[in-house]
This record gives C-alpha cells, structure tokens and sequence, in this order.
C-alpha cells in the first residue's frame, strides 16, 4: 500500500519550512528569484532521474530502458532507506527555493513536487512492506504479465533477451525478502485478510509448471525475432529453460508453499484495514493519499449513500421507459438472465469494443480541442490472472510509440460482462477516458518528467468515470438500456464509497460488503464479489473515482454558471487536460483562474 505514482498509483506530500538559523540571512537562504526557475527545474529533473534509477520497472513503463536489467526489490531494507533518503534530500533541496518568485508553470510544479515528497514520507510511517501480496496487484502477477512478452519488457533484442535474465536473478530475491517480511509481519500482527491470500494461491498454480516449455515465461523462446541468428537462438533457449527450470518455477513454489503452510493458518479474519496495529491512522491515510482530499472516511461514506439515492432515482425513470414490470431487484435478475445481454464468445466481446473505437474517435472532436497520438490496442486479459482482475483496465502506451497503450477486456464468466455495460466501460477506459488523459500527459514535452509520467488516483481515475458521463453529448446512450448500463457503472462507483468506508472504518463484513454492492448495482455475481475482494486487498484506492468525478462536475458546473455564454465546453477540456494530473485542490484553483481569466477577457463579438 506504499505506492509509486507511475504505475498508476501516487507518490506523495508536504514539506518543513525552512530554519532561518541555517542560513546567514534571508537573502542568501533562498536561490535568487532570477534563476529560482532555472534551479527548479534542474531540481526536479535530478529527482527523477534518481527515482528512476531506484524504480527500474517504472523506467520501463515509461519506455526508459537504460535499467530494464534489474528489478526493484521494493520490499527489501535496503531500497526502503534508500527510497526515504531520496525523499528527504529533496524535501530538503527544495526548501533552498523561494516559492514567492516562481510564477505560472514553475510555481505549479513547485507546489505538486513538495505536495509528492511530504505525502511520500508520511507513507513510510505504515508497514506495507510486510503485507507485500495480494490477488490484485504485486510483485508475483506483475514479473508474470512483464516475462510473457507482448508487456512491459521488450523482447526486441539480444540486449532484451539477456535484461530478463538478470531481471529474473532479482524476482528470486524479492520473493525470499517478502517471505521474510511476511514472516515478521506474523509477529507483529499485520497480516492479509485470509480471502486475500486464498485468491493469491490460483494465481501462482499456473506459473508452476513441470515442462519449462509449459511456462509463459517460455513465451519468448516461441517469439524469437526474425533478426536472431541460429546460434543467439540455441543460446537463449537453453538459457530461458534452465532459468525456468531452476530460479522462476523453484521460487513460485517456495512462495506457495509458505503461503499455503505457513501465512495461510496466520491470517486474519477480518478484512478491514483499522484491525491492523495503527490501521485507523493507516486509512485515514490512504484516504487523503487516494483523493488527494481532506475528507473523512465518514464524510465519504455519506457522500456515497447520497450518491447511492440519486443514481437509483435516475435509474428508476430508465425502468419506467423501458416497460419493465417490476422493482429494481426484479430489473436486476432479469438484465443477469436475460441472453440477449450477454455474448456467448471471448472473441465476439472483444470485437463488440473494437467496433466502438471507432466509433468513438470520430465523436470526440466535437467535445475535444485536443487529443492524443498514441495508439491502443484492445486485448484479453492474460488467463493466469483473469479469474481475479477487473472487467477491464488500461495500460499506458510509451511516450515514443514503441509500445501502445493495452485496453484489456476480461473474457473470463461472459455472464457477468453484459453488453449494455461496454459503452461506458470503453468511454473510461479508451476514448475519452484513460487512454485519452494518459497519452495527452505524456505528450506534454514542456512538463517535468515528474508530471509527464506521474499521477494522481482521484484525478486520472475521476476523470475516467467524467468520460463516461459525456456518452449522450458523444452520440452513445442511444439505446436506454446502454443508459442503464451507464448509471450502472456510475452506481458501481457510488457504491465503492460506501463498501469501502464500510468496511475500512465501520467494520463491516466482505459479506455485507457483497450484499450491498449485489443490491445496489447491476453486475454479475463473480464480479460483485472480485470487486469487494479488490477493495479489501487495496483500502482506499476506489475512493478515487467518484470523489474525483464529483470534484470535475463540480468545476463543469461552476464555469458553466459564471461564464454563461463565454462557457466552451471544448476549452474547459483543454485547461483540465493540459497540465497532466494534478491534485484536486491544484485543479480547482487552475480552473478558478482560467474562469477568472475569461470574465475579465473581452466578450467575442
């Protein structure tokens, strides 16, 4: 639950002010406001070259592959000193800087870059390194998607070919320095909850094979490039079978073996955060981290109830169009029942996306003034892990185009991937959502690297569930039962803000949890109880979406109201867009300007 901002998830906040017995006077405290700028920039980029070099797989990500030979071993003593140290030195360098003589672009970098690094100190307070694992996200299922080729790690050349090998040397040490945390986090009480650890074991059962040829690690043996020679061939195959056969296979068993016989017995029954030693401070935390907000775990949960009342109203006026003779809980089984809902093929789901892509390209320029280059591509979700992921998700394409960005669709249960959910899902996942808001950060050359390839949950995420609101102005919706599909995904995000906080802070049951989110939004079964497992695994992080979609309403709302007829929906896109992620409140205070900037301009004739 440490995180890092580039694979999605955040860096974190907040900075000392400077002594003023360290320094002579105030004059010579700080950089001059002339180069202030200059120093600034310098400052930062040095950071992030650091971090990047700290961070090998999140250099990968970004298509960075000077370090794709090693692999953090984020769990380890070692990288978690290095990592504070590298916070601190910067904290520190940056109070060298005045922040009164930086205006516009600079003073927004300044105010984000010391948000990040107090916000990432305060995360070393919590032990998340002892509770390295779980079903969703982590190191085990990460190595997996990056070994199989086709992911993260390019298998181009030899160069590649021979990173992953050395990249595999590390995942063995990761795995036995997270057994050990594991092990310490027994005697100290923080434990997973055992439904946690239950849906790890599946997980591993397929990467433990008896052919290493049987491996998807194998994979890129059978995908050699046609530039490779005879001899480069029989090297690495004999290479990548012995690694299979003795450092990748040996180290998932250890890891099963120990959760299965040794964590599993220790794990707790409870799935709430605050059961964990400091867990109420420790949510309170991912909280703020996720939202990028003040608000309470209680706040949020009755933002959630109200959200929960109006989502079901307006959804009650679609039953009412349509006919249906019934209450909502009768709506619900017949939309799960129902074949004409449902594709009875993997393949013809994912062709259902890809006929919206288009679709959806040729719409967006009515509401956009800008877009991405990046291409997607739309894929299945790996089987190894599909019985436990999202109904979809998205992976950013690399800044270069070397590698596009990945919308991946879960094939797995088709009765719980309904068709009248797929505009929306594509709207947050694809055009305009995801890939759209990720590619246009990335493309933002005149941005720190830090922004370029940052992020913030509430913002990327609440501007993921926007796009999903904008289905009627982009021509999709047509359909009232692609409406309801589309209040049922929004009502699916109500309702995290209630299960979440529920669980987290009101110690409810994953099996109340489940209840709720069954009663409340129209998904299948399998998901119902993945998604409630996901929220378990992960406190706080689906928090983000709803607060940063009520936080981007809002501010629609707000220029729409003051600007009247000046309002253009088109560039109000452009201010939120072109800055890359930012913190909620940053945002805020960005549009209040631009709102500002526009009354005081002079009326277009």
């Amino acid at each position: 639950m440490r995180q890092v901002r580039i694979v999605g998830f955040l860096l974190l906040a907040a900075l000392a002010a400077c002594s003023r017995d360290e320094a002579p006077a105030a004059a010579s405290q700080a950089v001059s406001a002339h180069g202030a700028e200059q120093r600034l920039s310098q400052l930062v980029e040095e950071y992030w070259q650091k971090y990047l070099y700290l961070n090998p797989i999140n250099a990968t990500v970004i298509g960075d592959n000077r370090y794709n030979d090693r692999l953090e071993i984020t769990v380890s003593p070692q990288y978690m000193a290095d990592s504070l140290a590298l916070e601190r030195e910067y904290q520190k360098k940056l109070e060298e800087i005045d922040p009164a003589s930086l205006t516009g672009q600079a003073r927004l970098t300044y105010d984000i870059f010391k948000l990040d690094r107090g916000l990432a100190i305060e995360g070393f307070r919590f032990p998340a390194e002892l509770i390295p694992i779980n079903q969703s996200f982590g190191m085990p299922s990460l190595f997996a998607q990056m070994g199989a080729g086709g992911g993260l790690h390019p298998f181009a050349t030899a160069k590649d070919y021979e990173d992953w090998l050395k990249r595999t040397n590390d995942f063995v040490t990761w795995v036995d320095q997270a057994i050990v945390n594991m092990r310490a986090g027994t005697a100290k009480g923080v434990v997973q909850p055992r439904i946690v650890m239950e849906k790890v074991l599946p997980q591993l059962e397929p990467l433990i094979v008896k052919d290493p040829k049987q491996s998807l690690f194998y994979r890129p043996v059978t995908n050699f490039p046609e530039s490779f020679t005879a001899e480069e061939r029989e090297r690495f195959t004999n290479a990548y079978t012995k690694a299979i056969a003795t450092q990748i296979v040996p180290a998932y068993q250890r890891l099963q073996a120990f959760i299965r016989d040794e964590y599993l017995p220790k794990t707790r029954a409870t799935v709430g955060i605050t059961s964990l030693p400091n867990g109420a401070e420790w949510y309170a935390y991912l909280v703020k981290l996720q939202t990028t907000t003040d608000l309470t775990p209680a706040e949020i949960h009755d933002i959630g109830l109200k959200e929960v009342a109006r989502i079901r109203a307006e959804m009650e006026k679609v039953i009412a169009q349509v006919g249906f003779k019934g209450d909502m809980a009768a709506f619900f089984a017949f939309l799960r029942s129902d074949p004409r809902f449902y594709y009875t093929k993997p393949d013809d789901l994912l062709d259902g996306y890809r006929a919206l892509k288009s679709q959806a390209a040729e719409a967006a320029p009515r509401l956009f003034a800008v877009s991405p280059k990046a291409d997607f591509e739309i894929r299945a979700v790996e089987d190894f892990r599909a019985r436990s992921a999202a109904g979809a998700s998205y992976r950013a394409a690399t800044p270069d185009g070397s590698r596009p960005g990945v919308f991946y669709v879960n094939t797995y249960d088709l009765k719980s991937r309904p068709r009248y959910t797929m505009q929306s899902i594509y709207l947050h996942e694809a055009v305009p959502g995801h890939h759209f808001q990720f590619s246009i950060q990335q493309e933002l050359e005149s941005l720190p690297s830090f922004r370029r390839f940052g992020g913030y949950t509430a913002y990327s995420e609440g501007w993921g569930l926007y796009a999903e609101s904008l289905g009627h102005e982009l021509g999709f919706y047509k359909d009232p039962y692609d409406y309801f599909g589309a209040l049922g995904t929004e009502m699916f995000r109500a309702v995290r803000l209630v299960v979440d906080t529920g669980m987290h802070s009101k110690e409810w049951s994953r099996e109340q949890a489940i209840e709720y989110m069954s009663a409340h939004a129209p998904i299948g079964p399998s998901d119902a109880v993945s998604e409630i497992e996901r929220y378990i695994a992960n406190p706080g992080q689906a928090l983000a979406y709803k607060v940063g979609e009520l936080k981007l309403k809002e501010l629609r709302a707000r220029a729409t109201e003051q600007l009247g007829e000046r309002f253009d929906l088109r560039e109000f896109h452009t201010q939120v867009l072109t800055d890359g992620a930012l913190p909620l409140d940053v945002l805020e205070a960005k549009v209040d300007r631009w709102i500002a900037g526009q009354q005081a301009s002079p009326a277009r004739s």
